[in-house]
């Protein structure tokens, strides 16, 4: 069942909202509702479609599936939402972060494709779909190196090891964990320089803005709504994940990401149909090399975002899905109109 906001014309087809994980998305609800357009939420854990609907009952649907709904026993959904966004989009249906973004969210391997068809560098990785295939792939790689699920988010089901029996102790003891589609990637573990994560956020598939997480330890969940410090102590108001924030040590600050990487995550932003999401880069503090190592679709936005950036980036967000919804009517072939679908 969907919950409709707003007080818009009432002709006027809603924009929806389909999302797994409320919490995230409070600050984007309250964006739409202070714009006055109709808007309507779907909760993607208890959903169903209608093949042979004609689905026009939506001006615009924005994807906020996560791909880490399997750690909160919602993994069903992932793969229902491969199907529902293909369906809108057969149908027309404007979709932001449509079904090839989804795809790209949840493969890390299809991630890895896509780097290396654009010529960008990334950590080695092999991918593999049994236990049994371990071993040769971290000879491969080399160590240290991570085993992370093929479906991740969150840094869900990530580990590191050190050396060729630590890893064959885990594989005998089934410690293991490769996920809802049994496919992982054994991938060699970067050391980040001064312990830097720089992460660039796109909106419209342009540039909105970069952040550095100056990451305490080994972590491997990077949520920037969490970081609840930024570089200079000031502890910042988390609005997007207060359910989950971990109490962690990372610090954030804003950045200016030089424009070959602006570049690069435009290019990539682009060519896996990710219209609002992150991409997340390091420098190796062993090799000195730069590694672009996780493309998000589902990108939860900095705390404190008017504090940290001077402006709001749910509020820029909103507009960009309203004009979006805008745009794609005005496009509607003239039968549709003629068939009363005028506003």
């Amino acid at each position: 069942m969907s919950e409709t906001a707003g007080n818009g014309n009432e002709r006027d087809k809603p924009i929806a909202i389909y999302y797994e994980q409320p919490n995230w998305f409070v600050p984007l609800f309250k964006q739409m509702d202070a714009r006055g357009v109709p808007w309507t939420k779907l909760d993607a854990r208890y959903h169903q479609y209608d093949a042979a609907s004609p689905e026009r009952e939506y001006s615009l649907l924005f994807n906020r599936m996560s791909p880490s709904a399997w750690q909160r026993g919602v993994g069903h959904g992932i793969f229902y939402t491969l199907n529902y966004l293909k369906h809108l989009e057969d149908k027309a249906v404007r979709v932001v972060n449509g079904s090839r973004a989804f795809r790209h969210e949840t493969s890390k391997a299809l991630q890895l494709a896509l780097l290396e068809r654009l010529g960008l560098p990334y950590p080695k990785a092999r991918v593999i779909n049994h236990a049994s295939q371990v071993a040769s792939a971290g000879e491969a790689v080399g160590y240290p190196l991570i085993v992370k699920p093929n479906i991740g988010g969150s840094g869900a089901g990530i580990k590191r090891f050190s050396s060729r029996n630590e890893l064959q102790a885990a594989v005998e003891q089934g410690a293991l964990d490769f996920g809802i589609d049994n496919t992982a990637l054994v991938q060699e573990c970067f050391t980040a320089r001064d312990g830097i994560i720089t992460r660039v956020e796109v909106l419209g598939g342009k540039h909105l803005y970069a952040i550095q997480i100056h990451i305490t330890g080994e972590t491997f969940d990077l949520c920037p709504a969490d970081i609840c410090k930024n570089t200079k102590g000031e502890e910042l108001t988390r609005i997007a994940c207060p359910v989950d924030a971990p109490k962690t040590g990372m610090t954030v600050e804003v950045y200016q990401a030089p424009r070959q990487v602006i570049a690069d995550v435009e290019r990539i932003m682009q060519n896996a149909g990710i219209e609002v999401g992150g991409v997340e880069y390091v420098f190796d503090e062993r090799s000195g090399r730069q590694m672009y190592y996780d493309i998000n679709a589902l990108s939860n936005f900095v705390a404190d975002p008017e504090r940290m950036l001077g402006f709001n980036p749910y509020g820029r967000l909103a507009d960009f899905l309203i004009e979006q919804a805008r745009m794609h009517k005005a496009k509607q072939p003239a039968r549709l109109l003629a068939a009363g679908e005028q506003a």
